[in-house]
C-alpha cells in the first residue's frame, strides 16, 4: 500500500490553519512562514480539486466543501494523535491550545471568577474563552467546543452539564421601598429588569412553572440589559427584580442581599450544554474543561 506523504502533510496543515483561526497563528504553531502555510494549502486544494477556505485580507472561514472535508478527516487524525499519544504514554497529558465558543452570559455568571483554577490545574493549556452571542460554526471558527444555555442545535453533538432553576430574586431594599410580591402575578405592578436575548432581538420572556403549570407573565421593566454583571449589580442595588441562575449568586442569597421571592415555583429551567463539532473523539484538554465546569455548578 503507497501513501501520498504530501496529501497527508497538507491535511495536517488544513487542521492547523482551522484550528488557529490565522495563517499567522497557524505557521507559527507549525514552524513555517505563513506564505508556507499558504502555499500548502493551495497544494492540497490542487491535489484534492476543490476551494477549501475563502480568503481575505481580514478573513478566513471554510467553504462548504472544506467544512465537509474537514468533518470527514478529522475523526481520523484525532485518531492518529491518540495512538501516538498512547504509544508514547501521554494519552492523559492536558496540554495545547483550548479555544472555547461561550455564551457571555455563561462567562459572566459560571466562569470568570473560576478560570484560574482550571489554568493552575492545568499549567500546560493555553485557554481562549471567546465570547459569542451565537455558535455559528464552530468548525470554520477554530473552536474545539461550545457553552450554552438552551435547547442546542441538532447539527451538533451535546452533553448535557446541568439543569438550573431559574431564580426570581430582589434586594431587601427594593422590597422594603415596594413591598413583596406574593405571586408571580404581582410582578405587573414591580419594576422588573429584562435580559436582552440576541438571537431573538428582544427581551427573554418572564415564565413560571410549578409542575405541569405554566404562567408567562407580562412585566414592566425599567431597565433592560445584554450583561448578566450589570444586571446583577443593578438588583443588588434595588433597582429591580430580575431572574438569575444560581450559579455564582449563591453567596448573596445566603448572606441576604437577595431574596428568593417565589421559590414555591421551581419548575422553570436552564439547561446548560456543552457542544462539540461532530468529531468522534475529544482531546484530553476538552475533556478536562468539560469536567472542570461540571464539577463548578
Amino acid at each position: 500500500m503507497s501513501y501520498d506523504s504530501r496529501l497527508l502533510s497538507g491535511v495536517t496543515v488544513l487542521m492547523a490553519v482551522v484550528e488557529a483561526g490565522t495563517m499567522a497563528r497557524a505557521a507559527e504553531a507549525l514552524g513555517l512562514t505563513p506564505s508556507g502555510v499558504g502555499r500548502a494549502i493551495a497544494r492540497l486544494e490542487t491535489r484534492i480539486g476543490v476551494r477549501l477556505l475563502d480568503r481575505t485580507t481580514r478573513s478566513l472561514r471554510l467553504t462548504e466543501e472544506g467544512r465537509r472535508f474537514y468533518e470527514q478527516v478529522g475523526p481520523h487524525l484525532d485518531s492518529i494523535e491518540q495512538a501516538a499519544m498512547e504509544a508514547s504514554g501521554s494519552a492523559g497529558v492536558v496540554r495545547g491550545r483550548l479555544r472555547v465558543n461561550v455564551a457571555p452570559i455563561v462567562s459572566q455568571t459560571i466562569l470568570s471568577n473560576r478560570l484560574g483554577e482550571f489554568l493552575a490545574s492545568y499549567p500546560e493549556v493555553r485557554l481562549e474563552m471567546i465570547m459569542r452571542d451565537a455558535v455559528g460554526d464552530l468548525v470554520a471558527d477554530g473552536f474545539d467546543m461550545a457553552l450554552r444555555f438552551g435547547d442546542p442545535p441538532e447539527t451538533l453533538i451535546a452533553r448535557k452539564l446541568a439543569d438550573m432553576r431559574v431564580i426570581t430574586a430582589a434586594s431587601p431594599s427594593y422590597l422594603e421601598r415596594r413591598g413583596k410580591p406574593a405571586h408571580p402575578s404581582d410582578l405587573a405592578t414591580h419594576d422588573t429588569i429584562d435580559f436582552w436575548d440576541p438571537l431573538r432581538s428582544r427581551a427573554y420572556d418572564w415564565e413560571f412553572r410549578r409542575g405541569d403549570e405554566v404562567l408567562p407573565i407580562k412585566t414592566n421593566a425599567r431597565l433592560m440589559t445584554s450583561d448578566a454583571a450589570t444586571m446583577l449589580w443593578a438588583c443588588l442595588a434595588g433597582v429591580g427584580i430580575c431572574q438569575i441562575p444560581p450559579v455564582g449568586a449563591e453567596h448573596h442569597f445566603r448572606e441576604g442581599r437577595l431574596v428568593d421571592l417565589f421559590p414555591d415555583w421551581p419548575g422553570e429551567r436552564f439547561p446548560l450544554f456543552a457542544l462539540y463539532p461532530p468529531r468522534q473523539q475529544h482531546s484530553a484538554k476538552v475533556r478536562a474543561f468539560v469536567e472542570f465546569v461540571e464539577a463548578i455548578i
